[in-house]
């Protein structure tokens, strides 16, 4: 018998063609999923940074507006306090000086004198008593403002030890709230890495796994429903063949006893499909192009895994007829 290999060629070359479309389709389908499952770690990272940065821009600022509070709140009361110390220093610190013993003996000697009536050495000694009592009282105002300098300055002082160490513990806490930012931050970034890691090695398992089953997910087992004699559908296409519409020796055809066609079905079957090679194509359920090849339906949804699945299964068992009629 001529075998349909020319035949058998083009079906082989659909079923290739159909099988690397499905491939590409499906490689494509998963490299989309791939990157759509990457583009929302991306962007969920994103959110969680844009809303950590805005949490601790917040907190930050808050931060330092309660410390300027602070500040000035210390300075102002400073203020205050320095101004009352000022004015209980003018009160403590006395105005007049305690004189000295000689001015006290020289006034004596000057109440003697006037009693005495002796007025012209009491002049002379009162002139020298105001003198030294006006060096006595320049002298004491000269001590008295340095007391009062010393004691202001050293309450100033202590004023200003108090607000540098507000401002330092102030400024410790920002440098704490600085490295807690920090530290978070670091731990976001790791977590965010260790996702995308896991997702890559994910998506590289699943891309192995999906490259070593995608062959046998796409093209089934062929169809062969036969056994070594009586394969159904030959059989079936032979009834056809057989049939009084098709062929006018069709009371001759009898069966052998067990339901098995003769060996005059099969060279009539063989005869028919020999000159008209389109009927065992046709048979399986394809479409027919103007050269007489088979052809895939035309599909509303280009490429679907269902359409393409029937095809497939429609090709192959063409095949197998074409290969068991030859």
């Amino acid at each position: 018998r001529l075998g349909k290999y020319g035949e058998a060629e083009l079906a082989k070359a659909r079923l290739e063609e159909l099988r690397m479309h499905e491939e590409n389709r499906r490689r494509e389908a998963m490299r989309s999923r791939h990157i759509a499952e990457r583009l929302g770690v991306e962007e969920a990272h994103m959110l969680e940074f844009q809303q950590f940065n805005a949490v601790w821009d917040k907190k930050m600022t808050d931060y330092d507006h309660y410390a300027h509070e602070l500040i000035e709140g210390m300075r102002e009361r400073h203020l205050r306090e320095f101004q009352d110390y000022q004015a209980k220093t003018q009160i403590d610190v006395p105005q007049r000086p305690k004189f000295s013993r000689e001015l006290l003996n020289l006034r004596r000697i000057q109440e003697c004198l006037a009693k005495q009536r002796e007025y012209a050495e009491a002049d002379k000694v009162k002139r020298k008593g105001d003198q030294l009592e006006h060096n006595e009282i320049m002298k004491w105002e000269i001590t008295r403002a340095q007391k009062i300098a010393t004691l202001e300055g050293q309450f100033l002082y202590k004023q200003a030890s108090e607000l540098k160490a507000l401002e330092k513990r102030m400024q410790s806490g920002r440098e704490e709230q600085r490295k807690t930012r920090a530290s978070e931050l670091d731990r976001i970034l790791q977590r965010y890495q260790n996702v995308k890691s896991e997702l890559e090695s994910q998506q590289h398992i699943e891309r192995i796994r999906s490259e070593k089953n995608i062959g046998k997910e796409i093209i089934p087992p062929l169809p062969l429903s036969m056994d070594r004699k009586t394969p159904r559908g030959v059989a079936a296409s032979m009834k056809k063949s057989s049939s009084p519409a098709n062929s006018p020796v069709s009371s001759h055809s009898a069966s052998n006893g067990s339901g098995s066609p003769t060996s005059l079905q099969r060279a009539k079957t063989a005869d028919a499909t020999k000159h008209n090679p389109r009927q065992t194509v046709a048979s399986s359920g394809s479409s027919m192009n103007g050269n007489g090849y088979p052809t895939e339906k035309p599909s509303t949804a280009r490429g679907t895994r269902r359409e393409n699945r029937q095809v497939v299964q429609n090709l192959a068992s063409t095949m197998d007829q074409i290969k068991l009629d030859a």
